[in-house]
Formats: structure tokens, C-alpha cells, sequence
């Protein structure tokens, strides 16, 4: 019998399944949110897409107090990556998709006095996944694989089209290596392969070249914009300390 273990120190190997990978278009998850059962649930989903949290940790860690209406921001804790410096929280945008569901929640749950965004569907019995599939079946959709990290995924490549990497890492909690390798997917590759050659809209390729600035206005004499699936978010320009943690919900979390 061995007296120690031989692989002490062996890393595992860290295989990519590239066709397991899929963007999630917000049009999906439109359908989707409208098939869900209630607001706790439509904020399940808009969470895990819009804000790409992690599913079910991040997810069932995050507080009404955690989360400020007021700023435009939230506090996410993340238990996968507290042992990392700097890791235990990260504070990530109230993104316009997002929180309109989170409002709507808010002022269901707010009567009720309760402490955490999801407390209906945090029992440990409760399968968040099994539910989902459900949902995406009602909703008429082809379930896909990875059907959380898929959605997160789906943001943090969105984001990388409107804002710079290092950015997005600090608001998605993960770093530019794992980006790339386990969640940046492509949007369109059809779309943006057409645009990179120009044969995307050849009218808009002609702009500045036989046209003048004037008729490559649209129609509402703004400049064309073919960027497909823009994100619109508003951009956190900094991000204060978080003080005293008086909130919206006038219950102050213990910041840690």
C-alpha cells in the first residue's frame, strides 16, 4: 500500500467542450421569463442573464440589502472565489435589463420583511435546473446544454463587445484567462464575419467614401449603427466605498 499519495501536486487537466457552448440570445430569454411561475423566478433567470451571477451560490448569497436601487448597483457575494484576494465580493452594475424584475420582486418580497432576493426557491430541494427545463419547455424552447452557465456566459460575451476585458472580469468575478477559454462565445459569427469584410451593409461601407456625412444618417438623421445586440447598460464611472451600508431597504448589511 501506497503510505503517500502520488499525485499530490498533479493539476487536473481542463478540457473545453467547444459544442457545448451557446449564446443565448435575449429574445429567448425573453419567452423564457415569460413563462416563469413567478417574480422570484423571472428574477432567477434575469439575474443569471443579465447579471450573470453564478447558479445557485451566488444566486442564494445575494441580500436586498446587497442591493441599491438608488446607485445603481449591487453587491455580489461569491463563495467559489472568496479564498482568492479580493474575491470574497465583487460590486457589479444594476444593469437596465435587470431591474425592472429586481423592482417588481422587491416590492412583492419588501411586505413580507424578507432578507435574501430568493427565498421562495432556496430550499435544498428545490432543483433549480429541473424547474428551468420545465420553463424552457413551456415557453415553446429547445433546451440547451449547461443550461445556467450558458446564460452567464452569454452575458459576459456581450458585455466583451461594449466594454473593455478587464471591466467585464470585475463585474462577471472571473479573470481574462478563464474568460477566454470557458465563456467567451461568439454572438453572431455569420453577422460579424460580414461586417468584418464589409459585405454586411454595403450602403453603410460606402460612408465616407461616396457618400457624404449627411446621407449616411438614418432616417432620423442619426448616424447608422449596424452593432447587432447592444448592450444597454449604463456603465459604473466609479464605484464608492461602500460606507455606512445604508441601502434603499433601510437595512444595513454587515459589510465584510
Amino acid at each position: 500500500m501506497l503510505k503517500e499519495n502520488v499525485f499530490v501536486g498533479v493539476e487536473a487537466g481542463q478540457q473545453v467542450n467547444e459544442s457545448r457552448k451557446r449564446f443565448i440570445s435575449r429574445e429567448t430569454i425573453v419567452k423564457a421569463i415569460a413563462e416563469a411561475p413567478d417574480a422570484e423566478w423571472k428574477a432567477i433567470i434575469a439575474l443569471a442573464r443579465y447579471a450573470g451571477l453564478r447558479i445557485p451560490s451566488e444566486l442564494f448569497a445575494l441580500r436586498w440589502c446587497d442591493v441599491d436601487f438608488e446607485q445603481g448597483r449591487m453587491k455580489v457575494h461569491s463563495p467559489k472565489t472568496e479564498r482568492h484576494a479580493g474575491g470574497a465580493a465583487r460590486i457589479v452594475p444594476l444593469f437596465v435589463k435587470l431591474r425592472p424584475y429586481l423592482e417588481a420582486l422587491f416590492n412583492e418580497s419588501a411586505a413580507e420583511g424578507a432578507v435574501y432576493v430568493i427565498s421562495k426557491h432556496r430550499l435544498a430541494a428545490m432543483n433549480l435546473r429541473t424547474e428551468f427545463k420545465r420553463i424552457i419547455d413551456d415557453a415553446g424552447l429547445t433546451a440547451w446544454p449547461k443550461l445556467f452557465h450558458n446564460l452567464r456566459a452569454s452575458r459576459e460575451s456581450e458585455l466583451m463587445r461594449e466594454y473593455d476585458l478587464a471591466t467585464v472580469c470585475k463585474w462577471i468575478g472571473n479573470s481574462p484567462a478563464v474568460a477566454a477559454k470557458h465563456y467567451a462565445t461568439s454572438v453572431d459569427l455569420d453577422a460579424d464575419f460580414k461586417r468584418a469584410s464589409g459585405q454586411h451593409n454595403k450602403k453603410a461601407a460606402q460612408c465616407g467614401v461616396n457618400q457624404s456625412e449627411a446621407e449616411c444618417k438614418s432616417p432620423k438623421g442619426e448616424p447608422q449603427n449596424n452593432l447587432e445586440n447592444a448592450v444597454d447598460c449604463t456603465p459604473l464611472q466609479s464605484l464608492p466605498n461602500d460606507g455606512d451600508g445604508r441601502y434603499r431597504t433601510g437595512k444595513p448589511c454587515e459589510l465584510q
